[in-house]
């Protein structure tokens, strides 16, 4: 019984590093960036990707969330911050909906398994991707208005380095997955 203890406060307390890890690398991800208005291009949703592939939904989704808690507490985690301010005010104002769509797209990527083709993976991969920017497109809309150039502002800069991102993944993916193994 004692072992079992012990194995199950290991486990936990490797899932709280890699998820304190993992926001850290999810920060350091948001400060690489290309400025584009009102949405700055990160390698963000790279590191999202592979936080679903390699350490499944629970810690991908756990390092995510908190990731977006350290921001909304005022933390400078997001791309734009301090610069452009912190804190709930930031965090509501163009990229939310990218922000949120991190969840799906984790989430979506944490289905890729071992087994899968790379034509299978590919697909999983532009689904989660285009979950963030329909989320995003979403609530740039709405925010800035409809009767602005919206696709233009919001997904078509970013189409090239996506699917740079995501090819980079595919190539990688069967010895990401091997990852899962230790956690």
């Amino acid at each position: 019984m004692e072992l079992i203890k012990q194995n199950t406060q290991s486990n936990v307390i490797k899932s709280i590093l890699i998820i304190l890890v993992g926001s850290i690398v999810l920060t350091i991800s948001s400060k690489i960036k290309i400025p584009f208005y009102p949405v700055p291009m990160t390698m963000q949703t790279f590191v999202v990707l592979f936080l679903g592939i390699s350490f499944g939904y629970k810690i991908g989704l756990a390092t995510i969330g908190l990731y977006l808690l350290e921001g909304i507490a005022g933390l400078p985690v997001f791309s734009n911050s301090p610069e452009r301010g912190v804190g709930i005010i930031y965090f509501t104002g163009p990229t939310m909906g990218y922000l949120i769509g991190f969840f799906s797209a984790c989430y979506i990527a944490s289905l890729i398994k071992s087994s899968d083709s790379y034509f299978q993976i590919f697909n999983k991969l532009i689904l989660s991707v285009s979950t963030i920017y329909i989320l995003g497109i979403l609530w740039l809309g709405y925010l800035i208005g409809w009767d602005k150039p919206i696709l233009e502002l919001g997904i078509t800069p970013f189409l090239l380095a996506e699917f740079f991102k995501i090819t980079l993944l595919l190539i990688l993916s069967k010895k990401i997955l091997k990852l899962r193994k230790f956690i």
